[in-house]
């Protein structure tokens, strides 16, 4: 299960900033994840207590915002929503696409008490 390891680097970024920030604690932590990022988000909270527990983060609330995928034909040039990396091009049918959103893991913000 690699989400512990994702969280327990989303801790390390968190204690990081905080010192940079001089603060004692998190507040609240935004993070975005991407539906093709691999990232199983059921995983990822199931571990979260766990990962967080003694730390700046552990009474932090915590807000994910899920990115759809989304790609552009490399044929046709078509916009179009990415459900798994192997989708095709539901305008021309080809499988030659540049992803352009959906791999994203962020942390967006962090909301630190001094």
């Amino acid at each position: 299960m690699h989400e512990l390891s994702i969280a327990m680097g989303i801790v390390d970024i968190a204690e990081k900033e905080t010192a940079k920030a001089k603060a004692n604690k998190v507040e609240s932590i935004e993070l975005e994840i991407g539906t093709l990022s691999g990232i199983e988000v059921d995983a990822l909270e199931f571990v979260w207590t766990l990962a967080v527990e003694g730390t700046v983060l552990e009474h932090a609330s915590k807000k994910i915002h899920i990115i759809k995928g989304e790609a552009k034909c490399s044929g046709c040039n078509t916009i179009f929503e990415l459900k798994q990396v192997y989708d095709a091009c539901p305008n021309c049918n080809s499988f030659l696409k540049a992803i352009i959103k959906g791999k994203e893991l962020i942390v967006k913000a962090l909301e630190v008490l001094q």
